[in-house]
């Protein structure tokens, strides 16, 4: 490859896409950062009291499960942020981060419904209303289990924020600001490394033969069609979209009918999810928290969100069937 072309594989598929997701870390970083100085935390729990109140999670909490429906990055920040400073335990930052689900699911459904609608009609109303039903399941299920785990309650120890001086926005922007460039320089110092050999990994097709390698043992899936496990196979060592377009087809030829193509798409979800997890998700996860922790947290994510799919899809199969 020649020079000028190798600088601009690098600009357009490393350098620029890392700098834009820095942006973004940065934005939600002082979103958090001055929310939490002008001490708007308890008011922004207020949406999600019903649910915190219950599960007995923190003020903190609560206001990072309102962020979710906004911004991810700015709702794992101020966990982030808590935990670092001992205001919720890591148990309760385990659970927090799965009782974003719902919140963070509704940041992506516009997305997902006008990808999904024209390319199989009806069927995307049925297979948005499992998934999303999928994720409602996760955030009631972590409200329930929190409700034992957690011994405060949403206005205990860990539900306490301490008030900072004054509520002016000059001053809550310093305070911020001051508070940005400490923790910028850590988020920096995981994320730039970790997304440069991701990148690397990528390009060396570390990923492609993990997608391979299971799309090409789909023998467990026999007793699925022939069309559909080709539907999972594109979902898997592709995307979403070409799974998608792949399930368009045979639905607008009649190969497919819809609730097979839901099922499918269902089961695709499933077992091409984790891998794209672990690919997009870590590098930033790992600049907003630790290495270690973000590997554990993405992990609880994808064990709890697959079991959820898995159990809906099982639903689905036996009513539909």
């Amino acid at each position: 490859m020649a020079f000028p072309e190798t600088l601009s594989l690098l600009w357009h598929h490393l350098a620029w896409p890392l700098l834009r997701l820095l942006l973004f870390i940065s934005i939600g970083l002082l979103v958090a950062n001055f929310i939490e100085a002008l001490n708007w935390t308890r008011k922004m729990a207020v949406v999600a009291r019903p649910l915190t109140r219950f599960a007995r999670l923190s003020d903190l909490t609560g206001a990072a499960f309102s962020m979710a429906f906004f911004s991810g990055v700015s709702a794992n920040t101020m966990l982030s942020e808590g935990y670092s400073k001992g205001r919720i335990s890591k148990k309760e930052l385990i659970l927090a981060n799965l009782f974003n689900s719902l919140p963070t699911y509704f940041l992506h459904l516009p997305t997902t419904f006008f990808i999904t609608a024209p390319l199989i009609k009806g069927a995307a109303f049925v297979y948005i209303g499992l998934t999303l039903g999928a994720a409602l399941l996760r955030t009631l299920f972590i409200t329930l289990v929190s409700h034992f785990l957690l011994s405060g309650t949403a206005h205990g120890p860990a539900g306490e924020m301490t008030m900072d001086r004054g509520n002016d926005l000059q001053g809550a922007w310093q305070r911020t600001w001051k508070r940005f460039r400490r923790r910028i320089r850590r988020i920096i110092r995981f994320t730039v490394p970790i997304y440069v050999l991701f990148f690397f990994l990528s390009r060396a097709g570390v990923f492609d033969l993990l997608e391979d390698f299971l799309s090409a043992h789909l023998g467990f899936l026999s007793w699925l069609t022939p069309q559909a496990v080709s539907i999972i196979a594109l979902q898997v060592a592709a995307e979403f979209t070409a799974g998608l377009a792949a399930a368009g087809a045979l639905l607008a030829n009649g190969t497919m009918h819809a609730r097979e193509i839901v099922l499918t798409l269902l089961i695709g979800n499933i077992l091409s999810s984790p891998i794209r997890s672990i690919r997009h998700q870590f590098p930033y996860y790992a600049g907003i928290f630790r290495p270690r922790l973000a590997m554990q947290l993405i992990l609880f994510s994808q064990c709890f969100r697959t079991f959820s799919i898995a159990l809906v899809a099982l639903c689905f199969y036996l009513l539909a069937f």
